[in-house]
């Protein structure tokens, strides 16, 4: 297997913006909690002949630091406090919290350590595996291929929407982890923002940096879950990580994620203060069009006007999806689109990889993430599982 002797990750910067939106929350609320986080592939996993060019990356970005120019560049944005910058420019990855296993050809991660420590972790890592895969196995593909398809499937949008209006289109690149490599993701992103004037951002600060684009976030499955071990009430834990994140960034990045367990759960959870505070919510699985009717009743239930707020779309996104949503809810509530792999690993005769890192332990005790999608289920412990699924009033199957 071939070595690569430049590192892939070239930048702390690069990675997704809400691992530091939550990094920094948890540098202030939860500074010793220990968590454990693991890889997990959705389709049949070979990827551990990968095993040792990964881990020389690893070992790589241990000599990344934050450069004065970056530091200087977050200090810009007003959620982020100088406290926390100060630390991060001292932050230093450190690779024995990752092991790393080819188990018969399968890839096995395991990262371990203190939340804050580790959580820059996962992004980077998934990113890697994705490039490496796709040198070895589409060696003569290039970002010209994908600017080319890219190029196709705009011309097909912006056939089928000439006659709506787009002012209220609003999307964002969040195509960092399963990417086909950095630089195809660099020049999708750059063909984006030359001929698309509803594309508004990326979710990769390095990224938005260079192109002097604006960084979305807000936080991942990973900042709920560790709540189901740090609240001391399983059934409050939703609501305490929904308060924590207020008490943290008020009226910043105020975008709650609603399927850590699943919608109708969150639905439970998030009452009139909560739903008045966020200035909406993120859809990241199950039946997009159903969840978006459950929100706006909801927010109707409450007598909250929905146009006041905003749904994110986040799961598994294409052009042509989002045309559909968009057609949709049209001046019946503010809308903003997240498209991941299928914008920056969509490229004809490429497979991309279903790979994801989640969080399986905090504090030595199981956490889970159960979802609105059969099979994007995740637990160590069944028993756990179980406990969370009845607290929660959602039907447990062993199978999901």
């Amino acid at each position: 297997m071939k070595k690569y002797h430049k590192p892939i990750i070239k930048t702390l910067l690069d990675t997704d913006a809400y691992k530091f939106h939550m990094q920094q929350a948890i540098f202030y609320h939860y500074n010793n909690v220990h968590v454990m986080a693991e890889f997990f592939c959705r389709e049949n996993n070979h990827l551990g002949c990968y095993a040792n060019i990964l881990l020389e990356q690893i070992n790589m970005m241990q000599s990344l630091s934050l450069s004065h120019e970056e530091y200087i560049y977050m200090t810009s944005f007003p959620y982020f406090k100088k406290e926390y910058l100060k630390w991060l420019k001292n932050f230093r990855y450190n690779a024995s919290q990752v092991k790393i296993q080819n188990n018969q050809g399968q890839l096995s991660i395991r990262i371990s350590g203190f939340w804050k420590d580790i959580i820059l972790w996962e992004v980077p890592i998934l990113s890697i595996i994705s490039e490496i895969f796709h040198r070895h196995t589409s060696p003569n593909i290039n970002s010209q291929e994908a600017i080319r398809y890219l190029d196709v499937k705009l011309k097909k949008f912006f056939y089928h929407t000439n006659k709506l209006d787009l002012s209220y289109l609003n999307i964002i690149d969040f195509g960092t982890r399963r990417r086909f490599s950095y630089s195809t993701q660099l020049s999708i992103i750059r063909r984006l923002q030359e001929i698309c004037p509803f594309f508004i951002g990326s979710s990769n600060y390095h990224i938005a940096h260079i192109l002097k684009l604006n960084p979305f976030g807000t936080q991942a499955h990973e900042w709920f879950q560790a709540h189901q071990q740090i609240s001391t009430n399983l059934k409050n834990s939703q609501i305490l990580a929904l308060k924590i994140w207020l008490l943290q960034y008020k009226n910043y990045l105020n975008i709650a994620l609603t399927d850590s367990i699943n919608m109708d759960a969150f639905l439970n959870d998030f009452n009139f203060s909560l739903a008045s505070a966020y200035k909406g919510i993120r859809h990241d699985s199950g039946d997009a069009l159903e969840w978006s009717k459950k929100a706006i009743k909801h927010y109707n239930a409450l007598g909250i006007n929905p146009l006041t707020k905003t749904l994110l779309f986040s799961d598994n996104l294409n052009f042509k999806k989002i045309i559909f949503l968009y057609k949709n809810f049209y001046k019946k509530i503010n809308m903003m689109f997240g498209i991941g792999t299928k914008l920056t690993c969509d490229i004809p005769y490429v497979k991309p990889l279903n790979i994801v890192i989640k969080l399986v332990k905090c504090n030595g005790k199981p956490v889970a993430k159960i979802s609105d999608s059969p099979g994007k289920t995740y637990c160590l412990d069944p028993l756990f599982l179980q406990i969370l699924c009845k607290t929660f009033n959602v039907p447990y199957d062993k199978n999901r």
